[in-house]
């Protein structure tokens, strides 16, 4: 039967509808999914995509899901679809802000009480960089804070507020004053990557040739826990309990979240992620890690119950960090990014 020209015409295309956005956050360059009706290619043409008003490149389009990639310079905002038969409804996403660049953090960055963000300059090992740690103010302004620590790596804050860094290449951990200045506070780690704080001052540093160290107060060394070796670096965060979780990437694409209980036992509390990296957990439980989750890359939240889901998409994450201003601040490989994701962090009496 032939077309009457009502049926040629575009206005015949029904108008697209976006019913939700997955995930709902995500970084510039980010890869998100939308679900809904009418988002594929019809005989007049392909639907366009806009991201808070930039045009956004469409990576798959069917009739029910549409993915993009969140253009380079878009903010927070609305996602809107176009068809030649109009523009449908909008839905919202968050769009994490870019704060500081030209760094080098390899694992998570480390936020103080007052909301300052201490994200590294790591290098290459055993290739000095000019500055070790650079502080950055919530509104962004970067300043260089530590210089001379040879491949600075792990950060945590003790329950005092006082600042630890590793050094990969020496195998030394430093403590660090208010005035940026360091000073020798344990030797001997190995190839020491992450660190992490209990709430009684004992610091756990990860030896990524598989060793868990632990540190008490007294800076007596114990090995607290053995793993697989890293082929990058040991990532940890720790629960009330004291319940250390830790990330170390292998060859695997189907790598384990390790549980390490305060008695040193071992046991997988989660697997199915690819390279997971720096890892934090909120004070409902959930944990959050920079990982890739069925091929996608971005921050993958995880419940107590072992629910894995992706909360903000985005490329080349390697940390994770909850601000007590109340925002989530992301680390890649050479900048640092905040996002509200209504999150609260876990904060250890």
């Amino acid at each position: 039967m032939a077309r009457t020209p009502a049926q040629n015409s575009p206005a015949a295309v029904p108008v697209p509808r976006i019913d939700d956005v997955v995930p709902a956050a995500a970084l510039p360059q980010g890869e998100v999914e939308l679900v809904g009706a009418n988002l594929g290619p019809h005989a007049f043409g392909s639907p366009a995509v806009l991201v808070d008003g930039d045009p956004a490149h469409i990576l798959m389009s069917r009739p029910t899901r549409l993915a993009l990639r969140i253009p380079e310079q878009a903010t927070t905002g609305l996602i809107e679809v176009r068809s030649p038969a109009g523009a449908g409804n909008t839905v919202p996403i968050r769009i994490a802000h870019q704060l500081n660049d030209g760094l080098h953090p390899v694992t998570n960055p480390a936020v103080s009480r007052s909301g300052m963000i201490y994200a590294t300059i790591s290098g290459p090992r055993g290739k000095q960089t000019p500055v070790s740690i650079v502080r950055v103010s919530p509104d962004g302004r970067g300043t260089p804070f530590v210089t001379g620590i040879l491949n600075a790596t792990g950060l945590a804050f003790s329950p005092d507020g006082d600042l630890y860094v590793t050094s990969r290449a020496e195998g030394n951990v430093y403590r660090v004053d208010s005035a940026g200045e360091y000073t020798l506070y344990a030797e001997g780690m190995g190839v020491a990557t992450g660190a992490v704080f209990d709430s009684a001052g004992n610091l756990y540093v990860g030896d990524r040739s598989g060793t868990i160290f632990k540190i008490n107060p007294e800076r007596q060394i114990f090995v607290h826990a053995t793993l697989e070796p890293s082929v990058a670096a040991y990532h940890m965060a720790i629960d009330a309990q004291g319940t250390l979780f830790v990330t170390g990437p292998t060859l695997s694409s189907n790598e384990a979240i390790w549980a390490v209980a305060p008695n040193g036992d071992t046991r997988p509390w989660f697997r199915g992620l690819g390279r997971p990296q720096g890892l934090a957990l909120a004070k409902n439980g959930d944990l959050y890690v920079a990982a890739c989750l069925h091929g996608l890359r971005g921050l993958v939240r995880i419940t107590p119950a072992g629910k894995a889901s992706l909360a903000v998409a985005g490329p080349n994450l390697v940390g994770v960090a909850f601000s007590p201003l109340g925002t989530t601040i992301l680390a890649t490989h050479d900048a640092v990014f905040e996002v509200d994701l209504g999150v609260e962090g876990l904060e250890l009496a």
